[in-house]
């Protein structure tokens, strides 16, 4: 791989560090009796409210409904999250160090299955939070559910959910799209190269 395509690789496997500093994903709440909305940010390795009381509002907002409460410690991606991202990031240092394509795409298709598994996990974490409710809550609505959506927004009751990526996030859609293209064009590349190579 050329010098500049092997820089651009490096950047954007240095980019998924930001999933360390910033959160992945927000999930916010609006509501006649919460006109500001309220909301919380998933991290790489915790949930925090989007106001300092929000997750306790939350969680005493889903006691009512049946949803279990939302704790951090007990969820276990929370805790593998922060090891599969450095694997990445070194993995994606050490393809634009060699610039091997085969590694390129290798890599790729790694960082592709584990972005859709991550998707996959968070729709059924919040299929199971939405579900998986309190026969005896406060208040209880035969046949309905409140699972949250994994990205745009849905009404819950007289709640409007909207879940979208935070600046985390964004940074790994960012780093996937510019490997994706790398990848595309390397492969296209190597293709031209052994047609010259036939042709000669």
């Amino acid at each position: 791989m050329k010098t500049t395509t092997r820089v651009t690789l490096a950047a954007a496997a240095l980019v998924l560090g930001l999933a360390y500093a910033a959160p992945l994903w927000h999930i916010g709440l609006n509501a006649p009796q919460y006109p500001e909305g309220i909301g919380m940010y998933v991290w790489i390795d915790t949930i925090t409210g989007q106001k300092p009381n929000d997750l306790n509002s939350i969680n005493g907002l889903n006691h009512y409904i049946g949803m279990k409460a939302i704790v951090p410690e007990s969820i276990p991606e929370l805790q593998l999250m922060p090891g599969i991202v450095a694997v990445l990031i070194v993995a994606g240092l050490i393809v634009a160090k060699t610039g091997r394509r085969k590694w390129l795409y290798a890599w790729t298709a790694f960082f592709g299955i584990v972005a859709l598994t991550g998707l996959a996990d968070f729709w059924y974490w919040g299929y199971d939070y939405g579900h998986d409710l309190d026969p005896t809550a406060a208040i209880k609505i035969p046949g309905f559910s409140y699972q949250p959506p994994v990205l745009g927004s849905k009404q819950l009751l007289n709640f409007t959910a909207h879940s979208w990526p935070a600046l985390g996030g964004w940074a790994i859609v960012a780093s996937f799209v510019t490997v994706a293209a790398v990848c595309a064009i390397e492969l296209q590349r190597g293709r031209n190269t052994k047609g010259l190579r036939k042709a000669a």
